[in-house]
């Protein structure tokens, strides 16, 4: 997938380390790696959705699936969501399908974070935010099992301006509300990749994004994992990759958690999108956009791996 012919355009700034810390979901138990799937055959009869650990700490899950070269095995955990993951049992299963890492029954409503990058802001030719542009997405946005479709609705086809933006999220693993800055990590349950799909005309046509970009199948998100390095989208067939920096932030992840917490209670299983950066498709010049075919990749480093999805238009 990664080896097109067309050129690499390539962007590059100085690599840091976003936050880390160590993740638990109870007292008892630890985890580097979470993944949400239903088994390709359960140990105990049942085809609804399980927590597991990838047996392999180094492979990246979601390439692996929609590679589908060999089976992906996980240590499975007695827990029934990544919200309380519950302790290692001893099993190890083969992932028959892999799901978003949160329902939609547990997410609430998506906060997302928009013209957090300083070059994305330079780029959209819009001044540095002095505080944080909160738009909300539906629960209904994010997608199903990996690898799924994002789905362009009949609505803005003829638009011809589907976008992406290749995104860090975190999860807030218990409720929180009034939020010191120091202590927004000790709230975060892990980090995983996204993508803000974006209807560009719709929201240019209005001064609030939530409907443009709050369509079913707008928000697709992967695995979670304890810790981000740093962040590596990619897109194809029109392939470009971004080395991104949390320099270039201008909001922190504490940051945003004290701002979104004021007087407001973020519930266990928010999601939160921290914004992206610069070289969404509408900025380039031919622009490259979603189309119908096309196969989209955000790669986030730290453990979490690819988030793959096609493109299709719909009822094709």
């Amino acid at each position: 997938m990664l080896f097109s012919p067309i050129p690499l355009r390539q962007l590059r700034s100085t690599l840091s380390a976003l936050p880390k810390r160590n993740m638990t979901t109870t007292p008892t138990s630890q985890w580097s790696r979470l993944v949400r799937f239903i088994p390709s055959s359960s140990p105990h009869g049942s085809s609804s959705p399980m927590i597991g650990e990838p047996v392999d700490a180094a492979l990246d899950i979601g390439r692996a699936i929609y590679e589908a070269k060999e089976p992906v095995k996980v240590k499975l955990y007695s827990g029934k969501s990544v919200l309380n993951a519950g302790q290692a049992t001893g099993e190890e299963v083969e992932i028959g399908e892999l799901l978003s890492p949160l329902g939609q029954d547990e997410v609430g409503t998506i906060r997302c974070i928009g013209l957090n990058y300083r070059k994305h802001a330079e780029e959209a030719s819009l001044p540095i935010p002095t505080v944080p542009i909160l738009f909300l997405k539906p629960s209904t946005s994010l997608t199903g099992s990996h690898p799924c479709k994002i789905i362009i609705p009949h609505s803005v086809i003829d638009d011809e301006a589907a976008d992406y933006e290749s995104e860090l999220v975190v999860v807030i693993g218990k409720d929180c509300k009034d939020v010191k800055e120091e202590e927004a990590l000790d709230y975060v349950l892990g980090y995983t990749a996204g993508n803000d799909v974006s209807s560009r005309k719709v929201q240019f046509e209005q001064s609030q994004w939530c409907f443009s970009k709050g369509f079913d199948t707008a928000c697709p998100i992967v695995n979670s994992s304890s810790k981000v390095t740093r962040r590596t989208p990619m897109v194809e067939p029109r392939r470009y990759k971004k080395v991104l920096s949390s320099n270039d932030l201008i909001f922190s992840i504490p940051k945003i958690i004290t701002f979104l917490s004021r007087g407001t209670t973020l519930k266990a299983g928010t999601i939160i999108l921290t914004g992206t950066p610069s070289g969404i498709g509408f900025f380039y010049e031919p622009k490259e956009l979603l189309v119908h075919g096309s196969i989209f990749t955000v790669e986030v480093s730290g453990g979490i791996g690819s988030l793959i999805n096609k493109v299709v238009e719909e009822g094709k």
